[in-house]
């Protein structure tokens, strides 16, 4: 089990006992509809989401002080989009709304970009969110992620919406 440390915050797998303190962030409609996936309903749907989404690897709950305080992943193929290719990966993440605003969201992210192209060996990571996610498309251009396409998608509610999608190369290839 891999175990990431940044400055501020730890980066570890997700546990069963995490339900309640996933749901307390999870609940919030702020917080998945922008990032694409319906607010939590209860406990029992945010331990669902810990045994199946975040059960796969290269999934983190970020912790500040031993509370969780957000999510960070890479999907890596053939988990993720076979759109991205092997040997590439797609970074997602949220942070609770409580604490937004404090870099967090890039703190974490550069951490697992390192452990990606670094351990795991990958050559590309793509990153995408919604137009109108201004906060997301600042955490990516902070971590020099460039634009790569735009593409049509449909949200959880059957709802169209343009996605915005970026990408950062390996420099250590080659």
């Amino acid at each position: 089990m891999v175990i990431l440390k940044t400055q501020n915050l730890i980066l570890r797998s997700w546990k069963v006992d995490d339900a309640e303190e996933l749901y307390h962030h999870a609940k919030n409609p702020k917080i998945g509809p922008i990032a694409g996936w319906p607010p939590h309903k209860n406990v029992e749907n945010s331990l669902e989401i810990i045994q199946t989404v975040f059960a796969k690897d290269e999934t983190y709950a970020i912790t500040l002080n031993g509370q969780i305080i957000g999510c960070v992943g890479l999907l890596v193929y053939p988990d993720g989009n076979h759109y991205w290719g092997e040997n590439n990966a797609e970074l997602g993440y949220w942070i609770a709304e409580e604490f937004w605003g404090n870099n967090y969201a890039c703190e974490a992210s550069e951490k697992l970009l390192i452990h990606g192209f670094k351990d795991l060996k990958l050559n590309k990571i793509f990153a995408s969110f919604r137009k109108n996610n201004l906060q997301s498309k600042r955490v990516l251009e902070k971590l020099n992620f460039k634009y790569f396409d735009e593409l049509q998608n449909i949200d959880y509610t059957g709802k169209c919406y343009l996605e915005i999608v970026m990408s950062l190369e390996n420099n250590d290839t080659g």
